[in-house]
């Protein structure tokens, strides 16, 4: 369905205002939608402080994307707080040294080596368990993209987490047509490539591109097609198998510390059995966690904090299952939003299946602003041409918009998503929007700005100068 012309001729027929019973006037704030491939769904909601509610398709659903953060970024608020922090720990049992993971999406190798420092070990004479019972269920979430899993916004949500469950690499052209690769040797992964070498015309008269394949073992293998480069281009892969991961670089770790290992590294039987804390690591508070969460949109802090919430609520292992399920339950206990008629898969919005309504989403911002002197949320949000995924949206980066809007962007395949507010005057929080398109297939053509940009840039240049009126 294409969004129709709003011209004020038409207001009363094309958008709806919320309740008839205020006289406000309706201000204009949606573009000509014939600027969209006619295609494109669009959902709209816009309330500025001089009008009423205009909206298009609000009860419709779209896939939400990655605005999804601000739905679990709120439920966390409400629900964990914000002294929580996750605690990764070192115990003792009998011979045997126990690391309990709690699902921490910060935790990094360095901190590891803290804990052990910190533990004062010389020796384990049994094995070293890594317990990963704080999470259950599937680590890759339903509906996630089968052709992105290999890289790392799309790592697998275990309770088991170092360095983001995330390693770099890089691959290069050689004169003769093959490829090499570059993994750095600290990072317990094997990468190669069979990849050719080719010409631009080459990779286009070939239908071939970059292919990626990855296995249990943590094993990568490149293939198909790179267009020739100068320089190395750079790769990120999502761990596959956390386990063997982390076994890996406890093994360097031991070693690195001079910590003798008399067992092996093994994983925790379900139930596990706890021993004496002799150790600690307490990640930042929930505050930070939620900032580069929100700033970075990371799927990895998202996913865990999600099913850290299932643990929470329902006092069991956490999972994407109970994750979700706790997250509109907490939300509807504690802020009064209804999500029952949503569907969400996962905490991130990495999930194609997942979905919601525009109106739902406003119900989320209408909460956040109205308790922000108590949630402080919205500073953890991106703002627009300055920091964040919205840094160099290119409807952005240019003013009037420019440090005018702060909100959570969202993409997925033919899914474009913004929501957040229009700031006032003095830069405080304002205008209350959701912009949901989906369906967006534009045909190729040589203008330099893209329909969606052309878009966006009319939106929010609209809604920014009804804010300020």
């Amino acid at each position: 369905m294409r969004l129709p012309l709003i011209v004020t001729s038409l207001l009363i027929s094309v958008i709806s205002p919320l309740s008839s019973s205020f006289a406000a006037p309706i201000k204009p704030h949606f573009p000509n939608s014939e600027i969209l491939p006619p295609s494109t769904r669009v959902g709209l909601i816009a309330k500025s402080p001089s009008s009423t509610l205009l909206y298009q398709n609000k009860d419709m659903l779209f896939p939400p994307a990655s605005t999804l953060k601000l739905v679990t970024a709120l439920a966390a608020k409400l629900e964990l707080g914000d002294t929580f922090r996750y605690t990764t720990q070192l115990e003792k049992e009998d011979n045997n040294l126990i690391l309990r993971f709690s699902g921490d999406p910060s935790l990094t190798t360095k901190d590891l080596e803290k804990l052990f420092d910190q533990a004062e070990i010389k020796q384990i004479k049994g094995d070293l368990i890594i317990d990963q019972t704080a999470f259950t269920g599937y680590e890759k979430g339903v509906g996630w993209p089968w052709d992105i899993l290999g890289v790392c916004y799309s790592t697998p949500s275990s309770a088991i987490s170092v360095d983001g469950n995330c390693v770099m690499a890089s691959i290069y052209t050689n004169a003769n047509g093959t490829t090499r690769v570059f993994t750095p040797p600290h990072q317990p992964v094997v990468v190669s490539t069979n990849a050719k070498a080719v010409t631009r015309q080459q990779q286009k008269d070939r239908y071939c591109d970059l292919d990626l394949s990855a296995t249990q073992t943590n094993h990568y293998q490149l293939s198909g097609c790179l267009v020739k480069q100068d320089n190395p281009l750079p790769l990120n892969f999502a761990v596959q198998n956390p386990f063997l991961y982390s076994s890996a670089i406890l093994h360097n770790t031991l070693e690195k510390k001079g910590i003798k290992l008399a067992g092996t590294i093994k994983l925790a039987p379900q139930p596990s059995t706890f021993g004496k804390p002799v150790a600690f690591h307490h990640s930042e508070p929930l505050p930070v966690l939620l900032e580069h969460m929100l700033k970075d949109s990371d799927n990895l802090y998202a996913n865990n904090l999600s099913k850290t919430l299932g643990a929470h609520y329902f006092k069991q292992a956490g999972s994407f299952k109970n994750g979700t399920e706790a997250i509109k339950q907490i939300l509807k206990k504690k802020a009064k939003i209804n999500l029952e008629d949503s569907i969400l898969e996962d905490g991130s919005g990495l999930s194609r299946n997942n979905r919601m309504t525009p109106q739902q989403m406003y119900s989320i911002l209408k909460y956040i602003k109205a308790q922000d002197h108590k949630l402080n949320l919205i500073i953890l949000m991106p703002k627009s041409g300055e920091n964040g995924t919205l840094k160099y949206r290119s409807s952005m980066t240019k003013a009037p918009v420019k440090g005018q809007v702060i909100a959570k962007s969202g993409s997925l395949f033919a899914t474009h998503n913004m929501a957040g507010f229009v700031l006032d005057e003095l830069g405080a929080p304002s205008t209350i929007f959701v912009q949901y398109i989906t369906d967006y297939h534009p045909q190729k053509n040589t203008n330099l700005i893209s329909p969606l940009t052309r878009f966006e840039q009319e939106l929010y240049q609209n809604l920014i100068k009804s804010t300020k009126e």
